[in-house]
């Protein structure tokens, strides 16, 4: 009977030569399957220890005992709600393991949600009775603090364990060229002996074997040889990708199909109907409050403008902002109505001989973006977003389209009173390139990763740099 070395030497003229070779003695990149498990498990334990402590604290604090009966009766209440959330708000999966600021988020939305369940059941039960608020409230107040502190340090813990990224990363270079990353495992595919050939069984093997503890698995290879090593890795139990360069400049979002053929996703859309409430009613809520406030110093400044200098309190100018459509952004005029830019080909610089003297101060305070409140509430305008550029705008005498062409992407999102560009202290004239890629930069960041508690810390952050070096 023959072997199946000789039987498939027969078949691809080239075996025996890989036959010889023993999966046994390949090395394989280490797992961390183990690890990732590990971390996700030890942040449930740790957000159980740390929950029970935090009413331990105060039982102790209201009954100046450890278990008193009622702490007893409240953690059987509150710690399998609080788990039973925290899982489903994704607070023990891998991001908010090893990633600090997430898992402490996720942890606090977890622990908001349960204080809020908890304070409704003893409502309808009628139970307030046997149920101390001072307790409650201690072991709410201290649990804030001690779940994003076991969260920061669960994450300091993950990182010395899995490194710079929790999977297992390998790149197989096929005859391409491309710099590895610091954390890659990289295989080159000539020297470890494997090709892309699916008729050869003991080809497949060794390359499992090579990659049978990879999480996502990379193939660089040249334009001809993909489609083969397409056929390779889809049978991986790993993600599996091919680079492909060319698509570099069109900035792929993802695969899709239109009528049977394949089609390349760049751009996101809208945001999900959950997501735009959300926004739109931070923004109706912080605009609605910043108007009533700062009304008296808008009357004022509006007076002060027009004893000033003679024209309209308000500068009207057309911007860009969302899906590239124009809008009408309001400002307090600053300048001398003979010297107005209707299309800022003009930055302002200091000492500029345009600005009015109140003009001066409110462009140096920020007061003159007060009006773009108004454009919040009228929809036009969110409290957080790209800032909105006027259409002449320009760094180093060319158009900030001209100097990069993903400018165009910023306006996938409706341009904002702030940004997180601004909180960074790009903000200002733009004299050189820089001045805008700096920004750009900013505004795609955060287009890629929006949430609700982002926009707060930006607005929060924003009260420190509404006085700035560069506003004049």
């Amino acid at each position: 009977m023959e072997s199946i070395t000789q039987v498939l030497a027969t078949t691809t003229g080239q075996m025996p030569a890989v036959a010889q070779l023993s999966a046994a003695n390949i090395l394989s990149p280490p797992s961390r399957q183990n690890a990732r498990l590990g971390g996700r498990l030890g942040a449930f334990a740790l957000d159980a220890v740390l929950l029970a402590f935090a009413f331990v604290v105060a039982s102790y604090i209201r009954f100046d005992a450890a278990l008193h009966g009622q702490t007893v009766n409240m953690l059987q209440v509150v710690l399998p709600i609080y788990l039973i959330i925290a899982l489903n708000v994704g607070a023990f999966e891998l991001p908010a393991v090893v990633a600090g600021r997430t898992g402490a988020m996720r942890a606090i939305r977890a622990l908001v949600l349960t204080i809020g369940a908890v304070l409704l059941t003893v409502f309808l039960m009628k139970a307030s009775a046997n149920f101390s608020r001072i307790a409650f409230a201690s072991g709410s107040g201290a649990a804030f603090l001690l779940l994003p502190a076991g969260r920061f340090a669960l994450a300091r813990f993950m990182r010395h364990i899995l490194g710079t990224s929790p999977f297992t990363e390998v790149l197989v270079v096929d005859g391409a060229t491309i710099i590895p990353r610091a954390h890659d495992h990289v295989i080159n595919a000539a020297a470890a002996g494997i090709r892309p050939e699916v008729t050869n069984p003991e080809m497949m093997n060794r390359l499992g074997a090579m990659l049978k503890n990879a999480d996502q698995v990379y193939i660089a290879c040249k334009p001809e040889a993909r489609a083969d090593w397409v056929q390779v890795i889809k049978g991986l139990d790993a993600d599996a990708h091919i680079i492909v360069n060319e698509l570099d400049d069109l900035g792929p979002l993802g695969i899709g199909e239109f009528n049977g053929n394949c089609t390349v996703q760049v751009g996101v859309g809208r945001m999900a109907l959950a997501d735009r409430v959300m926004k739109r009613l931070l923004d109706l809520v912080v605009a609605t409050i910043g108007l009533i406030i700062l009304a008296p110093v808008m009357i004022v400044t509006g007076l002060l403008i027009r004893l000033d200098s003679p024209g309209p309190v308000l500068f009207i100018q057309n911007r860009v902002g969302l899906g590239n459509r124009h809008f009408a952004m309001f400002k307090f005029r600053s300048m001398r109505t003979d010297k107005l830019d209707a299309t800022g080909n003009r930055s302002a610089t200091r000492d500029d001989d345009r600005v009015t003297r109140i003009g001066a101060f409110i462009r140096k305070t920020s007061i003159d973006e007060l009006p773009q409140i108004f454009n919040v509430l009228n929809g036009t305008m969110s409290v957080v977003g790209p800032r909105p550029h006027a259409l002449g705008s320009q760094a180093e005498e060319r158009y900030f389209w001209e100097i990069d062409n993903r400018y165009w992407d910023r306006h996938a999102m409706k341009p904002g009173l702030t940004g997180l560009a601004q909180i960074r202290g790009f903000r200002g004239a733009t004299h050189v390139e820089s001045d805008l890629t700096n920004r750009l930069q900013a505004d795609l960041e955060y287009l890629s990763g929006w949430s609700i508690w982002k926009d707060v810390v930006i607005i929060l952050s924003t009260f420190r740099v509404l006085v700035h070096r560069n506003a004049f």
